[in-house]
């Protein structure tokens, strides 16, 4: 037990949190910039494709959710077991996320099969060539589910035990060849839209392999152990409800803004996106939380995963400064590249200064997630972010609805969201009773 202790100390430096930051960073980045390569290659297609694969990205966008709820879970329970010098367990806890990553992958697979066609409709508010051409790339982007999901699980155990590299390389090389397949694919070939889809699964099998590859390249039991997936089920859980609270908060907030015109809703997308990017960075940095944190508590460091904690919430503060040094000096160009029209810029400007103000708090928030991941803390977590949108979020924008604050008063309730779960956050630091030592929580 003293080898992981002792190996906590240097944990906390600058250059050892950036080591696992970085290259989680490029992991997050890649898939978002193939979407985008995606979108770019099936619009010139015309107007129909590009809508169905608007629906069925967003379909292909909350799998690839669950899979970061597998993910996380992942990371901080194989942490805790590598902190506590026990490799080998710390991989079990990946082989048994693998195993709940597959089944719940082929369960989408066969799922959209047999329901692609009734929730591509859905989606589209009705039949017609819109519904149709998205049911038939669900269909055959859905074969890649349990590769997509496979990968994620692989994510959270190398995190883990503090690999960086092999994600690196396992996440960008079958991205990169997606990316060439793609135009190939969709134009030469003449597969259309259905090319896109082909690439997709392409990509996401051969991920999801190399991740099982590096599984039993590790040479440990593989046997299924439903004990531990009931286990790793009741953290996914609280994770799974924490990203429901977000995603109904957010709807609701694109919801109200479409109630103000098509102006301020334009504006509401435009900073929401540019939000979204900014918390995919600061997603790095609560994934090095993760595994740092969770490798310290299991090795007995309480003292070392606190130090920890206050370091990497002070590195969140920092880049949160900094994006909003960044934001607010281009406050009169950034609207710009993404609408000429001038009334969708003047509705930015409402938003924009919650925006710039809102980010050193972000960072904190953002970073003290990643620390509680890390701990197993996952039930305050997700009770936090409930109470947070029912009691802050939602009714200070339904508000801004009814006494007509546009989408300033959106904004305000967005930042009220962040200023209440970083006090909460702070005060759960001080209390320490996430800090819990042991490879089990």
């Amino acid at each position: 037990m003293s080898q992981p202790a002792v190996a906590a100390a240097p944990a906390a430096s600058p250059r050892r949190i950036a080591a696992l930051a970085l290259p989680a960073l490029v992991v997050l980045a890649a898939e978002p910039l193939y979407v985008l390569v995606d979108t770019a290659v099936v619009g010139h297609l015309g107007r129909v494709p590009l809508a169905a694969l608007a629906i069925g990205g967003t379909v292909l966008t909350l799998i690839a959710w669950l899979g970061t709820v597998v993910a996380y879970g992942t990371t901080g329970r194989s942490a805790r077991r590598f902190g506590a010098g026990d490799r080998a367990a710390a991989v079990a806890e990946g082989v048994q996320s693998s195993w709940l990553a597959l089944g719940v992958g082929v369960l989408v697979a066969v799922g959209m099969q047999v329901g692609g066609g009734a929730l591509a409709r859905t989606l589209a508010g009705g039949p017609g060539e819109v519904a149709d051409a998205a049911a038939q790339w669900l269909r055959v982007a859905a074969l890649g589910a349990p590769g997509l999901l496979l990968a994620a699980a692989g994510n959270g155990w190398l995190r883990g035990v503090q690999d960086t590299r092999r994600p690196l390389v396992f996440v960008l090389g079958p991205n990169l060849l997606s990316a060439v397949l793609c135009p190939l694919l969709v134009y030469p070939l003449g597969l259309g839209l259905v090319g896109s889809a082909v690439a997709n699964v392409v990509a996401q099998t051969i991920g999801g392999a190399l991740f099982a590859g590096a599984l039993v390249a590790e040479r440990v039991p593989l046997r299924p152990r439903p004990r531990l997936i009931g286990q790793q089920l009741v953290l996914s859980r609280d994770l799974l409800i924490r990203g429901a609270a977000f995603q109904a908060s957010f709807l609701s907030a694109t919801a109200v803004a479409a109630r103000f015109g098509a102006a301020a809703v334009g504006a509401h997308q435009i900073a929401l996106q540019l939000w979204f990017f900014t918390a995919l960075v600061l997603d790095a940095l609560a994934i090095a939380a993760q595994s740092l944190v969770g490798a310290a508590l299991g090795g007995g460091d309480d003292a070392g995963a606190r130090a920890l904690a206050r370091r990497i919430g002070l590195l969140g503060g920092a880049c949160g400064v900094a994006f909003a040094v960044v934001i607010a000096a281009g406050a009169g160009v950034v609207p710009g590249w993404f609408s000429s029209d001038p009334q969708v810029r003047d509705q930015a400007m409402l938003a924009w200064p919650w925006f710039v103000a809102m980010q050193p708090l972000a960072g904190v928030v953002f970073a003290l997630d990643g620390v509680l991941i890390g701990a197993g803390d996952v039930r305050y977590l997700r009770n936090l972010t409930i109470v947070a949108a029912l009691g802050g979020f939602l009714p200070a924008i339904w508000l801004a609805y009814g006494l007509d604050l546009g989408l300033g008063g959106i904004w305000a309730g967005l930042t009220l969201f962040v200023v209440i779960r970083l006090v909460a956050l702070l005060l759960r630091l001080r209390s320490g009773g996430w800090a819990v030592v042991g490879a089990v929580r």
